[in-house]
Formats: structure tokens, sequence, C-alpha cells
């Protein structure tokens, strides 16, 4: 959290994008006030620098992904950091965030210096160009831009730690080590006040700005007001959800259905929907698709370090890393697209051979490494590299922060808690719970939800659905917490497929038998105060007090 604003930064090739955008990448070194007020690209360089810390998992615990710290995978690779999520070896001293607590704490200082100190600039000397307007205009839009991404980083520390100092000017180093915790409530509320109260002042779509465009540079993946709606309909849900709203505060479930209904209607007006092909959300141009994604952080550089941690064991540097559970193959439907799409099983071409992951087969146990659950992850893996010594191929590698799938899963959440049931609708919300899921259900195409469920039944296949269309996104692990159900057995029990090789000995044929396991890692440990993620003990020891830790931590 302690960021010293000595006035010096570089912008790394790192950044965000609306789908179908780009943005310019520069580097910027900035020494002192003054130097950054010179030009319009220096100033303007604080605010590409807040995009930086903006999240993704492409594996952020030495390749695991957070998802193997639920039902969704298992991580190949034993004594993985992403273990201690499960066996009870995360503490204050040792917290387990991968360092979230100190990026979000970099891009709230950052967005608050620009704020403070760079918002207001007219850059005076440069009248006379030609596109001063059309600079001045981008340059204005940052200010929004900055209170999106300030308020996007406190959404990311409130689900994860509950309340935490709300900070909005720019401090020093002791100033902002002395700020005391505010309540997850009140964190909720800047979020929810900020975003709507930019949602009309920010750029709606930064490749249509008229006679505001600018010939000259391209600075289009920046957020647009339809991120900042789905911001607020997110943080709408989280607010309204248990672990957050102990009394069910209906009102709470009222106003996320409003906020996610508003956002699925503004991107119906743009001509947006759920695009056909699902797998292409998650391949290498997945930015590019103008149908379905909000908001997608591109990264610049080009690897193939996604795939060595995920190839399936057998091909040369392949790691085999997050392998799906059956818990996860058992939740699709017969003929839902996106098992095709999500988990690479047995007999199937994956990336390019044929994929054994039965016993002593090519890519299975027991080889090291290898497949602990039947299964390896197609997913945002990109079959078309090379990973080996020789030859090898890179790709950028860019993750969906908001589509449109999402928001109609969540209208459908809120709505059922706010009526009561799943086909009821409300005066000022038309569409019910299942018509909304009816939306993603129809292009996994699959038949519409059942009529006549009980709000449980619903519930359960909701939470169904959230599962298998948000899978390796990123959502399981928060959505068990904020739902208050991480606890409970059937998510800490987890299923693997064996599979053996049967030939005949009189045809010559081969059959496989599969059998349903339990893992002998099911994760045995839990406690409630893991809903909650612990503040580190240095962070608690360097506020002097100020900085309270979470209950049971």
């Amino acid at each position: 959290m302690k960021i010293k604003h000595i006035l010096s930064l570089t912008a790394v090739a790192v950044t965000l994008a609306s789908c179908g955008d780009k943005m310019d990448y520069k580097e910027y070194s900035v020494y002192d006030e003054d130097y950054i007020k010179t030009t319009f690209d220096r100033a303007a360089g604080i605010v590409t620098s807040v995009y930086n810390d903006l999240d993704t998992d492409f594996g952020n615990y030495s390749g695991a992904l957070l998802a193997s710290a639920t039902d969704e995978s298992v991580y190949s690779h034993a004594g993985n950091a992403i273990e201690k999520f499960y066996n009870g070896g995360w503490s204050a001293s040792n917290n387990n965030d991968a360092s979230a607590w100190t990026k979000c704490w970099r891009g709230i200082s950052y967005a608050n210096l620009f704020l403070d100190k760079f918002k207001d600039e007219t850059f005076e000397e440069y009248l006379t160009d030609l596109d001063y307007k059309q600079e001045l205009a981008q340059y204005q839009n940052l200010q929004y831009e900055a209170r999106f991404l300030r308020a996007y980083y406190y959404f990311l520390m409130v689900r994860m730690f509950g309340g935490v100092p709300l900070i909005t000017t720019s401090m020093d180093a002791n100033e902002i080590n002395s700020q005391p915790r505010k309540t997850s409530d009140e964190i909720f509320q800047f979020i929810i006040s900020e975003c709507d109260a930019i949602k009309d002042l920010i750029v709606k779509d930064y490749a249509d700005l008229g006679n505001m465009q600018l010939k000259s540079k391209n600075e289009t993946g920046r957020a647009n007001n339809l991120a900042v709606l789905a911001l607020k309909a997110r943080a709408a849900l989280y607010y309204a959800s248990p672990l957050f709203n102990p009394t069910n505060d209906k009102e709470r479930w009222h106003q996320a259905a409003l906020a996610n209904k508003t956002l699925i209607d503004e991107c119906k007006s743009r001509g947006m929907k759920l695009t056909a092909d699902y797998g292409s959300l998650f391949q290498k141009d997945n930015w590019t698709n103008t149908e379905e994604c909000i908001f997608v952080r591109r990264v610049v550089s080009s690897t193939n370090t996604f795939e060595k941690y995920n190839f399936p064991i057998g091909l040369e540097n392949a790691g085999g890393g997050n392998c799906p559970t059956q818990n996860l193959v058992e939740a699709y439907e017969p003929g839902d697209i996106r098992l095709e799409a999500t988990v690479a099983r047995n007999g199937e071409q994956w990336p390019n051979a044929t994929l054994e992951t039965f016993f002593g087969g090519a890519n299975g146990q027991p080889i090291a490494y290898a497949t602990p659950t039947g299964y390896y992850l197609k997913k945002y893996v990109n079959k078309s590299l090379t990973i080996g010594a020789k030859n090898a191929t890179t790709e950028r590698h860019h993750w969906v922060i908001f589509r449109l799938a999402e928001f109609y899963l969540n209208y459908a959440e809120a709505m059922l808690n706010y009526v009561g049931d799943g086909y009821s609708t409300a005066s000022d919300l038309s569409m019910t719970a299942a018509q909304a899921i009816n939306v993603v259900r129809t292009r996994a195409k699959l038949a519409n939800i059942a009529t006549g469920l009980s709000a449980t039944e619903f519930a359960a296949k909701l939470e169904n659905e959230r599962f298998v269309e948000l899978a390796f996104e990123g959502h399981r692990f928060y959505d068990l917490r904020r739902w208050k159900k991480a606890g409970e057995a059937k998510y800490r029990t987890i299923k693997t497929m064996y599979i053996t090789k049967v030939v005949d000995k009189t045809t010559g044929d081969i059959t496989f038998n599969e059998e349903v396991k339990t893992d002998a890692k099911t994760r045995v440990y839990w406690d409630d105060k893991m809903y909650l993620f612990p503040i580190a003990q240095s962070e608690i020891l360097k506020s002097g007090g100020a900085l309270t830790q979470n209950p049971g931590w």
C-alpha cells in the first residue's frame, strides 16, 4: 500500500482495451511535476500507467490459476502455492494474495496523483496546433478513466479483504500508512457512486469521436462508459451477496438487477450480443470481438508461457498444469458446446495429436505432472503455438475482464433473489431470471431452462450455469465466497476420471474403462475466516495499528 510519490514511472507495454480497439504503447520516463506538465503525452502517461496493474490470471501462482483453488481444476504440480488456499497454509504472514494488495494500491495512488495534480492542465503552448482541441478533449477525458480505474482497484480490494482504507487524494507514505479501514459497505458505496458520477461523462466509443478524433494516433484501448456500467453492475451484485449482505437486504438485489439490466440494454442498443463462437472469446484475437466483449486487458508481449504451463505432459516443455475436474465436466449438459471449448479429453486431437490421458498413455499417469483428473485445459490455451526448444512460437494473450454473458447471469441471480423465483417480473424489470439465463443457454446450444422450478432448484441451475459459462475466468473462487458456500463439503470434494485402456485379446479391439474417483487430495481443510483474505502482517505493522486484521487471522 505504501507508494512514494516520487514523480517517476515507466509505463510498461501492458494495457487494457475495449474489444476491437487498439492503443498506442509508449514508454514514459518522467522526473518531476513541471516536466510532466510539459506535454499531453507525458501527463497522459500517468493514467496509462494506472492500467498496467489491472488483473489477469494466466497462472499467477507460478503457473497455477485461481481456478485450481476451487472445484474447477487441480494443478498437476504438487507443492504449488495455490494449495495454501485449501490446506491451511496461508496466514497473515503469508497471505497468498499474489501481490494484489501492492498492485491495487499502486494503481489507486497513481490515479489520485493524476486527479490531484494533472487533470486540469490546458497546455496552452500548443494552442496553435491543428489538433489542439482533439488532444485537449482526449486529455480531459483521462480524469474519468482515472476515476474508473481507481474504483476498479477498490473493487478488487473489497472482494478480497472486505473493508480497506478509502483514499481519494494524493498522500505521502506516512499519511497513507495511518489511514484506518472503512467498512465494506462504504467501499461498495464509493465504487457505485463513482460509476454513477462518471458514466455519462466518460467517452462512449473511442472509435467514434467525430471531429474530436485524432488522426495522428489511435488511443482507443481505454475504459469507456460500458466498462463503467459493467463495474457498477458487478460491484452491485457482490454488494447484494450474502458475504457482504448478511441481513439479505432485498433492495440491494433490486439495485443489482437494475444495474445489470442497464448495462444489458446499453449493450443491445449498440448491437452487441453473445457471439456464436464461444471458444473464440478466449483465443489470440479475442480483443477484436465487437459483439460480446466489453473490456479486455491486452498484453503486448508475445509469449508461450501459458501453453508451457498447460499443454499436456508428453509434449516437450509442457507442464500439464491446471487440469479440469470431473466436477466441472459433469456440470455440462449433453450437447453443450462450451465443454469442447474448455476441456481436452482422452481420444481427441489436442493440441496436435491424439490425446492419451489413460493410465499408461502418452499424456497420462504415472508420468510426472500428468493430469491428475483425466483432463487437460483448453480455455485460453493457444493450440497453434510450438513450445519445444526448436522453432518455438509465441503469441499475445488477452484477458477478458467484462463480457456480456456474465451480466445476463448476474441479472438472473439478482432478479431471483429480489422477486423470489425465476419466472416473475417487477414493475421496473421486465425480463425474468429465466429469460436472462436462456440467452446464455441458447448460445451454448441448450434448451431453455425448465419451467416450474422452485427457487432453490432454480438457484442450483443458475449456479451450475455460472460454473460452466465462466469456468477459468476467475469467477468461481469469489462466487463461492460471496455466496458463503466455499466451506460446504461438495465444493471441497474433488472428483477425477481414472481411465484404463482395455485391449480385447481375441479381436484386438480397444476400449476404455472410465471410473470416477474422489481425489485423495480432497480439500479437507476449511475455516470460515477464509471467506476474506488476511491483510499482510507487514502492512498491519507499517500502519502502527491503524489497520486492523480480518477476523480469525
